[in-house]
């Protein structure tokens, strides 16, 4: 080797290149000046000779260029692993590349990774990241296509600050790490390196030393797009969609209203529809207009897909995420998906996301352990692993890693379109002692069991997702009691737009199950929802959760025989849709599948050929639809007013009735339910004269009933009832549920009823008068015989006197004679 040459190289840096353990490769590698020369190193190995191609300028005494020449200038190996260098004696070119050969012969020509400058973050970035509040931090790390100084190429990025090297590899350096070190920038522990001609479709991933020698290769944590299992690679993306949905999102504010009617079809791609062999699930442009129709024709607003990030396992159905920005490659690219949400807007249908914060497998290319050390996740086992699903939990508390999830949820809304993000398992994240005993948790820094770091991360991302998107909904499924999930964040409140209500669900779930001539005993399990129903904003699920593991499928939870069964059902549907709530159903529910999801097989949609499973999803779609037309099942679906009791006292009928409440009264409805299996007669309360007609009954033939249907408006009556003015009587089908709408009368009914009224008036006066006037004539019958009893005794009573009279003068007679006979013996006893 050329001793000048020896002298310039610095063979102790020359070792960490040749032995991969530089974090500064572009100190060593390249062109560098060195005085009047340049010096030229790279490494490649395998190679046995190397040469240099570069335009050489030749410029004459007045610095015009004259002319150019292609030079090609060899270089010396320095270390048989593949290190390379020469000198050349002139100006550094601006562009230059390798010619590179192997043993066998073979030739190939790069350019130089290390001619470029290392794009390290702004100042200003950094900042941002290592504070945990750059929301469109992908834009920097991960693999982006692009072009520096007129040479195309990738650039790569990722953080890793305790990884002692990072390097890229793919099929472009043979998956090779010694050959593409990529450059630490100290202050942000970010890694990054441009390689020149690497471009969208190339596979890579990054190969990371750690401290003490082990090397792993990891997936880019933010690439947008990864290959389809069981292979692991990242692939470098470049999309070029172009979306349709302007309209769609000029006008998607008003599901964002709390009062909007939201009916949400949740959905597994994988299982909605399989191609021809009945095997291969569709792509996401089959499945784009096939889904649109369906959840269109069925009066759905929303559809809710199953979590569509990379996860290496079928199984998991998408809740064990390794690429958080990258759709899966089971259906498509990201722009087939891109194609799907645009063409489902298109069709006016919303796209919400499932996302899955909470945790993330422990799978060696994914996040766990990234870097050598615990980056990503806890190393704290009693706060970095999940006790029940074995994965592993982020340190929110890490400014770069709620970064990572924040900018990842607002990745998803702002550049796939997505309407709303359903968060995952909040409640795991909430509490720090979630399904963990005493003992196994840590408490927060002030002694109790709530995680504080991932508190801040959620109220954190739902405050800057308002403000960035605020049409796009976020909601939660948290299964405590919790409070204040949908508060607002001023008012300590979460910020959620929308709350699971798995009280709800599990309560009425439990009751419908029991045998109805059990229920009598369990009523208040179908009653106590509207206890705390607006004690948050809620939705209603009957989510994919409920019919697997044994669980059994909507139809299947439900008592008795078949015919029951559907019943029932068919009455479940309809009680959900005219109680308060958002609505959400799986997929196949709809259509009363007896089998629980399977994620390898695609909806029974031979069901519909059979009239009960055809009136089911006949039942689902005009309830939609009803929802959506009838004010009072929406309008102030967040008012506690909007919803009132007619009776929810009568355990022993097995029934309920109440009103739903629009803001114009005469547009009430009334709902009556009968979850008892005997037809029964109800007298019912209502607020307003009128009738009321029965727009909607479960037991029509329609929908697989026997037709029991009461096919008239009903007038009602002037009888006091239920605490109301009015009431009608209806006839309720067995485990049936039926909506009356307020009919107010005509102009002619009422002077009918007016007249009807007077003439029932006057026949009542008249009568009263007949009657009060036969009361007068036997009450004068009554005085008179009782006169006549009067006289007759007053004359009895003279004759008495007139006897005593006599025998009153008779006896003075006698006195007289007795007096004067006395006087005579008197004188004679003189």
């Amino acid at each position: 080797m050329n001793n000048k040459l020896y002298k310039l190289m610095n063979w102790p840096r020359i070792e960490g290149i040749v032995y991969s353990e530089e974090a500064n490769p572009q100190e060593i590698l390249g062109v560098h000046t060195t005085g009047k020369n340049v010096l030229f190193q790279m490494f490649w190995p395998g190679a046995v000779k190397v040469n240099v191609h570069f335009m050489e300028e030749k410029r004459s005494e007045a610095a015009e260029v004259v002319s150019t020449a292609k030079l090609v200038l060899p270089m010396e190996m320095a270390d048989e692993n593949g290190f390379f260098a020469c000198l050349y004696q002139g100006k550094k070119p601006q562009h230059y590349e390798y010619e590179i050969i192997d043993a066998e012969g073979n030739s190939r020509m790069i350019k130089d990774a290390y001619a470029f400058a290392p794009v390290s973050l702004s100042k200003k970035d950094a900042v941002r990241f290592t504070s945990g509040i750059h929301y469109t931090i992908y834009e920097h790390l991960g693999a982006h296509p692009c072009t520096r100084n007129g040479v195309a190429g990738t650039q790569f990025a990722v953080w890793a600050p305790n990884a002692v090297r990072v390097s890229v590899v793919g099929d472009f350096n043979n998956w090779d790490g010694r050959i593409y070190p990529m450059i630490k920038d100290g202050t942000t522990g970010i890694f990054d390196l441009f390689i020149p001609d690497v471009q969208a479709g190339d596979c890579y991933k990054y190969e990371i030393r750690k401290k003490g020698g082990l090397t792993v290769l990891k997936a880019d944590p933010y690439a947008f797009r990864q290959q389809l299992r069981p292979d692991t690679a990242s692939i470098v993306e470049d999309s070029h969609y172009s979306y349709q949905d302007a309209e769609w999102m000029k006008n998607r504010k008003k599901y964002a209203e709390k009062n909007a009617p939201i009916s949400v079809y949740e959905l597994y791609l994988g299982s909605f529809r399989h191609g021809e062999d009945g095997k291969e699930s569709l792509s996401y442009r089959e499945l784009a207009p096939l889904v649109a129709e369906y959840a269109k024709e069925m009066g759905y607003t929303h559809v809710e897909l199953m979590p569509v990030m990379e996860h290496p396992l079928d199984a998991s159905w998408g809740y064990q995420v390794i690429g958080y920005y990258a759709p899966t490659a089971r259906y498509g690219t990201p722009d087939d998906f891109r194609y799907f949400v645009d063409t489902l807007h298109q069709a006016g249908i919303g796209v919400i996301l499932d996302w899955v914060p909470a945790h993330f497998p422990r799978d060696t290319y994914g996040l766990a352990e990234f870097d050598g050390t615990c980056l990503y996740e806890h190393a704290d086992p009693r706060k970095g692993s999940h006790p029940h699903w074995g994965t592993l939990i982020y340190n929110y508390g890490r400014p770069e890693v709620s970064n990572y999830l924040i900018a990842n949820a607002l990745y998803w809304a702002e550049q796939f379109h997505a309407d709303g993000i359903r968060m995952d398992a909040v409640a795991s994240m909430l509490y720090l002692d979630y399904g963990r005993k005493d003992g196994e948790w840590v408490a927060n820094i002030y002694g109790g069991n709530e995680n504080l770091e991932a508190i801040e991360m959620i109220k954190h991302l739902n405050s800057i997702m308002k403000k960035r998107n605020p049409d796009v909904l976020m909601i939660a499924e948290e299964s405590t009691a919790w409070p204040k999930v949908t508060g607002a964040l001023d008012d300590e409140g979460l910020g959620f737009d929308l709350k699971w209500n798995m009280g709800f669900m599990n309560d009425y779930l439990a009751y419908i199950g029991y045998d109805p001539y059990f229920r009598a005993h369990h009523h208040n399990e179908l009653t106590f929802s509207m206890i705390y129903a607006y004690s948050e904003n809620f939705m209603l699920p009957f989510s994919h959760d409920e019919v697997v593991h044994g669980k059994s499928s909507m139809i299947g939870k439900m008592p008795g025989t078949i015919e029951d069964k559907f019943a029932n059902l068919r009455l479940t549907y309809g009680y959900v849709m005219t109680h308060p709530g958002k609505k959400l159903l799986f997929m196949g529910q709809d259509i009363a599948e007896f089998q629980e999801f399977d994620e390898t097989r695609q909806t029974k949609w031979e069901l519909l050929k059979e009239p009960a499973h055809k009136g089911i999803h006949d039942l689902v779609r005009d309830l939609n639809h009803l929802y959506q037309e009838l004010p009072a099942l929406y309008e102030k679906d967040t008012e506690a007013d909007g919803f009132q009791w007619i009776n929810c006292i009568s355990p022993e009928k097995c029934m309920l009735s109440y009103m739903r409440k629009a803001l114009k009264p005469e547009q009430t409805l009334v709902v009556v339910a009968n979850f008892a299996n005997i037809e029964q007669e109800f007298c019912i309360g209502v607020p307003m004269a009128g009738k009321y007609k029965e727009i909607l009954n479960t037991d029509d033939k329609a929908y697989g009933g026997k037709g029991r249907v009461n096919g008239r408006a009903i007038p009602v009556n002037d009888e006091e009832y239920d605490g109301q003015p009015c009431s009608f009587t209806m006839k309720a089908a067995p485990l049936s549920l039926s909506i009356f709408k307020f009919v107010a009368y005509t102009a002619k009914e009422k002077q009918q009823i007016e007249n009807r009224k007077a003439e029932t008036k006057a026949i009542r006066l008249a009568q009263e008068a007949g009657q009060r006037a036969k009361e007068a004539e036997a009450e004068a019958e009554e005085l008179t015989l009782r006169a006549k009893e009067l006289k007759k005794q007053a004359e009895e009573i003279m004759q008495q006197a007139q006897k005593a009279l006599q025998r009153a003068k008779e006896e003075e007679k006698l006195a007289s004679i007795e007096w004067k006979k006395a006087e005579e013996a008197a004188k004679k006893a003189k």
